[in-house]
């Protein structure tokens, strides 16, 4: 047995059929993102040498925070074909192994079964055999002709590469290689290595712990200047006052600190980094929009709100009509029960340039908790 292998793990998927906020990749173990275990596991078997995980393009630089040492992190295509693609462009090995990460339980037997046939063929495949009686349309299929194929999979890199160059699609390596007239080898795979497709699939994550039990907090500060003939948007309602704040965007103050707030304890970055106000696309945008966005980004890593807590400072407008609003529009945002979030206004005493009613700061805290995927067990 012989011939260099890099390692290749598909993580650019959009979960469309898991039908949870959370991605299936973002699904923690304890305080790591699925994709982050798998990729720790696998490469704990030893011998690759090379490792590259997909994602998508959007998660690419939170994804790199979690990255083990070593590991490639690619951003991914539409496809999964695109993705791996992609991927293969940082791999120079003769051979390649490529997983889903949905395929979350692959233990070190079957891997060492698929690493033994190296050689054998173009591409070495784990299958289960069909044992119930299976029919197409009302038509019995012999059952034992059938095979039920799973990854990883081990391929020759070149030939992967030179299949790769079809516009048609393939579901896996083995039928594309086959396709284009390379050897497919199989060996047996392995039950528990199950494919987390859709979310009662979560009952048969067997190999991972449960998410952590952590509360995460995060802080966020903010001040916009005050600008006459601009609408008012504060905490994502309209104050009824002849000015409003000088901004890239409509300049809610609040929202903008909560935002911050909500990517510090995800350790996310900041709220330039996601909406910068040198993109145009965000000239005039409704910061409750963009408050949104941010909570479907951090529902799919993974999170949920556990509260908020936001103070404005203002000398000026009057806010003690307007903090109840505030309250109910900003938990609606914010996916939680109004009674988890609070909003309390102050002055400062004349002092400074809130004091000078000159602009509105605003300080937010809140704090993020993992999905408990183990309730859906």
């Amino acid at each position: 047995m012989s011939g260099t292998i890099s390692l290749v793990i598909l993580a650019a998927g959009r979960s469309s059929r898991f039908g949870r906020p959370v991605a299936k990749q973002w699904l923690r173990s304890g305080d790591d993102p699925l994709w982050q275990v798998v990729t720790e596991k696998l490469l704990a078997y030893g011998g690759f040498e090379r490792c590259i995980v997909t994602t998508l393009p959007e998660d690419a630089s939170y994804m790199k925070h979690y990255a083990p040492e070593g590991v490639t992190v690619v951003k991914g295509g539409a496809e999964r074909q695109d993705s791996l693609r992609l991927a293969l462009e940082h791999v120079t090995s003769e051979y390649v192994l490529v997983t889903d990460v949905a395929r979350a339980c692959v233990d070190e037997k079957l891997l060492g079964r698929l690493l033994a046939e190296r050689g054998r063929a173009d591409c070495v495949v784990p299958y289960l055999p069909v044992v119930d009686t299976t029919l197409l349309g009302s038509e019995p299929v012999d059952r034992d002709a059938l095979k039920r194929i799973q990854t990883p999979q081990l391929s020759r890199t070149a030939l992967l590469k030179s299949a790769l160059k079809s516009d048609r699609l393939f579901t896996d390596e083995s039928t594309l290689i086959a396709a284009h007239g390379g050897t497919v080898h199989y060996v047996l795979g392995d039950e528990a290595a199950g494919k987390l497709t859709h979310g009662g699939d979560i009952r048969n994550l067997g190999c991972i712990k449960p998410p952590a039990i952590h509360t995460l907090t995060g802080n966020g500060f903010d001040v916009h200047a005050f600008e006459e003939g601009r609408e008012m948007k504060l905490g994502g309602i309209t104050i009824e006052v002849p000015y409003g704040f000088k901004a890239h965007s409509d300049g809610d103050v609040a929202i903008h600190a909560l935002v911050d707030a909500l990517l510090g304890a995800a350790g996310a970055g900041d709220i330039g980094e996601l909406f910068p106000d040198t993109d145009e696309a965000f000239k005039g945008a409704d910061s409750a929009q963009l408050l949104d966005a941010v909570m479907v980004r951090l529902e799919r890593y993974g999170y949920e709100v556990v509260n908020a807590d936001v103070t404005i400072m203002a000398q000026a407008p009057r806010l003690g009509d307007y903090k109840e609003q505030m309250r109910v529009r900003l938990a609606k945002l914010l996916h939680i029960p109004s009674s988890r979030m609070n909003v309390k206004a102050t002055t400062t005493e004349k002092l400074g340039f809130v004091g000078r009613k000159e602009g509105v700061a605003v300080m937010a805290t809140a704090t993020l908790k993992y999905f408990d995927w183990m309730q859906e067990r």
